[in-house]
């Protein structure tokens, strides 16, 4: 395929992926005011990002191997299609309950949207030259991040439109999305007669959202050492080994258990889910910080966010160019993981009084070093496995972030809350306020409305939620430091020079291009 030929084919894909992060930017900044409109608690605010994360999370690995046997553009359709379904659930919701519900289903359209994306990409264009287009992407990710939070912001402070617009508004970019796709990618349909390993899948999704519901419960609705705990790890655990027997008998996996006989595959997968318990854990309650604790209205906090956003632009567009003259990569990997640890460190001195500059200045350093090992940790994988497991890979490392993503949100978010709790408490106390139970810490209080609050405990509320913003980064660190580690390990060798579909042909004997030696230099457009 020509530059042209895969511009044009990504056209609906950046589309699609422009809504899937519209949806997660524009939502994050207007929870604060959604959750107050429907009265809802701490921990429900959690469920929210949470539901999406664990909904997205449990899916990826079945579209990923819904997408070696089958047509990933039909595929890719039907995941936006329930995104639309999800999103008007969403903007209709009077209650927290439907609200989540609605969550739950976007998150699995979601969750294809994760998976195919790469897999198309990988599909399509050689691994020598996926750097050069992973920076158009960056863009695509950079616009929809900085653009969510500010058209959220506009959306909640403008009396007409409202909160319920933030999930309306994405609905027309998915429907373009869909008929571009039409109309642009053309991608052979893969016509493999096999049946679908259901029951892994069921066994699989249930493991995971035993595990799931337990870290993101644990602490608020039952505690850690309790029976529901036992039943839910015990449940899990035992799901997970059923499946792990199911996958190693059937022929054709869910996840193929032989791909992690691969050492860059198994140091990639580990190193992606330590990377999303870091970063979406410490950054996911950002926009609470700045607006609970700093004051900020949440036009304002959108507009906070752009140097994490920049950072992660500039970084992965030009580590992406070089990685495509140079063919090397893991240097990348490496710096990108120590700048993410350098830059969550940063995090963790902040508190209410901290001033925009320095804050521009460690969110730009987390940015950096996110995008430079976020997308070539998947480059790494892509580039070391056969065709026939690239979409099986490439969901397992989506699936991996994904996972410790959610168990960053829920355990963090617990943390959040209980922190919360007690330095309001403490706060309280040295107010000369007695506090009923003494201040429990439960993490159920509703957020709060900091307009209504009279000053003294406007302050006291904001030093609580600053130092437990604090403490989130502070714990997500070590996290970082693992990853690193993991990517240290990783092996670098040559970026081949033929895409996905080449090498399928070649690797079924159906002929296709001779493949260029992975050593021979690629030809840069």
């Amino acid at each position: 395929m020509t530059h042209r030929q895969i511009l044009q084919a990504m056209s609906g894909l950046m589309a699609g992926m422009f809504v899937a992060i519209l949806a997660g930017t524009v939502v994050a900044n207007a929870l604060p005011t959604i959750i107050a409109d429907l009265g809802a608690s701490q921990s429900s605010y959690t469920w929210v990002v949470t539901s999406e994360l664990l909904a997205m999370t449990a899916t990826v690995p079945l579209w990923g191997k819904l997408s070696d046997l089958f047509n990933k553009k039909l595929l890719l359709q039907l995941s936006l299609s329930m995104f639309v379904v999800g999103s008007l659930l969403a903007g209709f919701s009077h209650g927290v309950g439907l609200l989540i519900f609605s969550r739950v289903v976007q998150g699995i359209g979601a969750g294809g949207l994760t998976a195919l994306a790469q897999v198309v990409m990988a599909s399509v264009i050689p691994p020598r030259q996926l750097g050069k287009y992973a920076g158009i992407f960056g863009a695509v990710f950079a616009v929809g991040t900085v653009a969510g939070p500010l058209v959220g912001g506009v959306l909640v402070d403008t009396s007409w439109l409202g909160w319920r617009w933030c999930f309306f508004i994405g609905v027309p970019f998915a429907l373009l999305a869909i008929a571009l796709l039409q109309r642009t990618l053309r991608l052979p349909t893969v016509k493999r007669e096999v049946r679908i390993d259901w029951l892994g899948a069921l066994l699989i999704v249930a493991g995971v959202c035993a595990l799931l519901i337990w870290v993101s419960l644990a602490g608020n609705e039952f505690d850690w050492a309790s029976w529901q705990t036992a039943a839910l790890t015990v449940g899990g655990v035992l799901l997970l080994v059923a499946a792990v027997f199911v996958e190693a008998r059937t022929p054709e996996p869910v996840i193929p258990l032989g791909i992690f006989k691969n050492r860059t595959v198994t140091l990639t997968t580990v190193a992606s889910l330590l990377v999303g318990v870091a970063m979406f854990g410490g950054t996911v309650f950002l926009s609470q910080y700045f607006q609970i604790s700093l004051g900020k209205s949440p036009t304002v906090a959108g507009l906070m966010s752009l140097p994490m956003i920049l950072g992660l632009l500039v970084s992965s567009t030009v580590a992406g160019q070089v990685i495509s003259r140079t063919g090397k990569w893991k240097r990348y990997l490496v710096a990108g993981a120590v700048i993410m640890a350098v830059g969550l460190a940063l995090l963790a001195t902040i508190d209410a009084k901290t001033s925009f500059g320095l804050l521009s200045l460690y969110m730009a350093v987390l940015g950096v070093g996110v995008g430079m090992l976020m997308q070539n940790l998947v480059l790494a994988a892509q580039n070391d496995v056969p065709a026939t497991d690239l979409g099986a890979a490439t969901s397992v490392l989506s699936f991996f972030r994904s996972m410790g993503g959610t168990i960053g949100v829920s355990v963090l978010g617990a943390i959040l809350a209980n922190r919360v709790a007690s330095e309001t408490a403490k706060g309280l106390s040295n107010a000369g306020v007695t506090v009923p139970g003494g201040g429990g810490g439960s993490g159920e209080g509703s957020v709060p409305d900091m307009s209504a609050l009279p000053a003294p405990m406007r302050t006291i509320i904001e030093h609580a939620y600053a130092v437990a913003t604090a403490d989130l980064f502070l714990i997500a660190t070590p996290f970082a430091v693992l990853a690193l580690v993991a990517v240290v390990f990783i092996k670098e060798k040559p970026l081949k020079t033929t895409s996905g579909m080449e090498r399928l042909a070649e690797e079924s004997g159906d002929g296709g291009p001779a493949a260029p030696s992975d050593k021979d230099p690629a030809p840069v457009a």
